[in-house]
């Protein structure tokens, strides 16, 4: 939970509280490795000092004491401020002649020569260690180890002190010039905000930055998709208003002719003419329903559909209006197909196809359907024997409520505007060909890979 919450807390963070924190980070990071560094080579070079400092000790000790070490005063020797910090013994003969103030009655080191470490009463001691072997004189030199701590200590606190104290104007300075440089991003934001709900003109690029320029096209692409969506909307509404009032004016015309009839044939007539048009309207706000269905449907979870499978179900269907027309429905041998899609949509899909097959082509006519593959890729084609579809009007029965002159037929003008779309959440492609020996049509769809 404390990481998800810590999570949330930087979502929530603002752009330039990111940035000024990402750069206090990264300075901070960099100032601490370089105090770091510093200190530790630093450190490094005072402790050879301080060495150098206790070996030169020795040697003057050594060039000092003389054969004559009973004459030298062994209460006071060493006596100052830092007597208690450092220490050094002569030894001659196993015995100890002379001594600092504050020093060991023991060896302050166990090796003869050069430098080693001791701890002695709970505190250690960094001693450097020579001898006269002529006179069998032992020297030691000490120094507390904890004088060079505290040294340390000190050093690293001159070495952080002016980051403490200077972090604050840094991390000042720092927002002024993140706030100075995102100026850009925010007169784009308030060039947007401004802007009225219906403006979808595109923002001119003009002197703005580079990195903002990606930002700037991605909206203007969008405002152009929505403004292409929008005026799709529009004609997609005042075609639909145009195309339901006429099966509504037709019902009430008939319903007129039906209240002022005076035979009873007429009036039957006339009511079985208003319940046809009550059928059309129907079928027209189906399909209106499923047009605005199919995006909702795009973010629906996706399964194996076989197409075999589900051509025999939809011909199944089919075969009541196909029989009243003396239509033959096929469907071709061959093998199973397989594609990943929504099931409920493929079918209407191909219910669209060949509702439009059976109801274009001539009676006794043939409707074929085909599933193979095209160019490794799955593919269903429906091919009739109807009139088929100029090459130059192909593209426009895609549109909604196109439809084609001279069929005889009058259908809602959505059909393939349905399998259009339906093709385009599976990310498939509608192809519309003459059918065998030029006659008729072949319309089908070929599958993404």
């Amino acid at each position: 939970m404390a990481a998800l919450r810590v999570f949330q807390a930087e979502r929530r963070l603002s752009l330039r509280a990111r940035l000024v924190l990402l750069a206090l980070a990264a300075i901070i990071a960099v100032w601490l490795a370089t105090a770091w560094f510093t200190y530790r080579d630093a450190r490094a070079e005072f402790d050879e000092l301080l060495d150098a400092h206790l070996a030169q000790a020795a040697s003057l000790l050594v060039a000092q004491v003389g054969h004559e070490l009973d004459e030298l005063d062994l209460e006071h020797a060493g006596d100052g401020r830092h007597a208690r910090k450092v220490a050094f013994q002569i030894w001659q003969d196993g015995q100890l002649r002379l001594h600092s103030l504050h020093a060991p009655s023991e060896p302050l080191a166990e090796r003869k020569e050069g430098f080693s470490e001791r701890e002695l009463d709970g505190r250690r001691w960094r001693v450097y260690s020579t001898r006269d072997a002529g006179r069998h004189i032992q020297i030691h030199v000490g120094e507390r180890l904890d004088i060079r701590d505290k040294l340390a200590v000190e050093l690293a606190e001159n070495l952080l002190r002016p980051l403490l104290f200077g972090l604050p104007v840094l991390a000042a300075l720092i927002w002024l010039a993140v706030r100075q440089g995102l100026r850009p991003l925010d007169a784009l934001a308030a060039e947007v905000a401004a802007r009225e709900p219906g403006n979808l003109a595109p923002i001119e690029i003009g002197a703005n930055p580079a990195e903002t320029r990606p930002l700037i096209e991605r909206l203007n692409t969008l405002f152009a998709r929505l403004g292409r969506s929008l005026e799709q909307e529009r004609r997609f509404t005042a075609d639909a208003a145009h195309e339901l009032r006429t099966p509504l004016a037709g019902i009430r015309a008939q319903a007129q002719v039906a209240l002022g009839a005076g035979e009873a044939a007429e009036r039957d007539r006339a009511l079985h003419n208003a319940i046809a048009g009550c059928d059309r309207a129907t079928h027209l706000v189906e399909q209106l329903l499923t047009l605005a269905r199919i995006d909702a449907a795009a973010q629906a979870p996706m399964a194996t559909v076989a197409l075999r499978e589900l051509a025999r179900e939809v011909l199944a269907e089919l075969a009541p209006p196909a029989l009243a027309k003396g239509i033959t429905l096929e469907l071709a041998q061959g093998v199973e197909q397989t594609v990943t899609g929504h099931p409920a949509w493929l079918r209407i899909l191909l219910r669209n196809l060949l509702d439009n097959a059976v109801r274009y082509s001539s009676q006794g006519g043939s409707v074929r359907v085909e599933i193979g593959r095209e160019q490794g890729r799955a593919a269903l084609w429906v091919v009739d024997t109807g009139p088929g579809i100029p090459e130059a009007e192909r593209a426009r029965v895609r549109e909604r409520f196109y439809r084609v002159l001279g069929s005889g037929e009058a259908g809602s003008g959505l059909g393939l505007s349905i399998v259009q779309r339906i093709a385009e959440v599976h990310g498939a492609e509608l192809r519309l060909l003459p059918g065998a020996a030029g006659r008729g049509l072949k319309a089908g769809i070929v599958f993404r890979a």
